[in-house]
């Protein structure tokens, strides 16, 4: 989760909400992303799907069998369903987001026994570092008029 938190740092350096997210598979980072919606205009460059997108490439096949992926923050429908596609094993998350994260806040797809795919989920590790970062970005963000952005 370390690694993640990491990224997240990058993505605030950018100006991004500050999320990261690694993909492991047998002990080895294998995927890195963190947030660019913004810079990337991109809407679906979450730090997830950047960390999907990575490890695909870097093992040959969209398909991420037995890795587990640690991100800084509860992930959102899009994200999850991502993570489905690729048949992601284990998810691991830090930060509860109590507007869009549906491992539990607002919804729990992981458990929803109608879908295809299910997937292990730990949260709340990390969850004090992670929540503090996103909560001085946002005041950041606030204090500098900029929140519109996001």
């Amino acid at each position: 989760m370390q690694a993640a938190l990491d990224l997240a740092l990058k993505a605030q350096a950018l100006g991004e909400v500050p999320v990261g997210a690694v993909i492991v598979r047998n002990g080895e980072i294998i995927g890195r992303g963190y947030n660019r919606s913004i810079s990337a205009m991109d809407p679906t460059a979450h730090a997830e799907v950047m960390a999907l997108r990575d490890a695909a490439q870097n093992l040959g096949n969209y398909r991420l069998l037995d890795c587990m992926l640690f991100v800084t923050l509860e992930p959102c429908t899009m994200c999850i369903g991502a993570l489905f596609h690729a048949r992601i094993k284990r998810l691991v998350y830090a930060a509860a987001d109590p507007k869009t994260g549906v491992c539990g806040s607002v919804l729990n797809l992981p458990a929803e026994s109608g879908l295809n795919h299910h997937l292990e989920v730990s949260g709340g590790v990390l969850a004090d570092e992670a929540s503090s970062l996103l909560k001085q970005f946002f005041i950041m963000k606030r204090s500098s008029g900029k929140a519109t952005l996001l």
